[in-house]
C-alpha cells in the first residue's frame, strides 16, 4: 500500500497488529497502516492512537 517502514522490527510488529485486526474484520487503508505503524514505533501515544480511532482518521 506504499507505506514506508524505518526498520524490519517496526514492519513486523505492524504486520502482526494488522493481521490480528484483519482477522476481526478490519480493512486496512494506507492511513490506517501509518497510524498503527506510528503507534507501534512509539511516535504516537496510546491516547493519541485512541483519539485517531474515535475520529476514524484511518479512513
Amino acid at each position: 500500500m506504499g507505506v514506508q517502514f524505518s526498520d524490519l522490527k517496526t514492519l513486523e510488529s505492524t504486520a502482526n497488529a494488522l493481521g490480528s485486526n484483519m482477522f476481526e474484520g478490519f480493512k486496512p487503508t494506507p492511513k490506517g497502516i501509518e497510524i498503527i505503524r506510528d503507534y507501534m514505533s512509539g511516535k504516537i501515544s496510546l491516547t493519541e492512537f485512541v483519539a485517531l480511532a474515535k475520529q476514524k482518521a484511518y479512513v
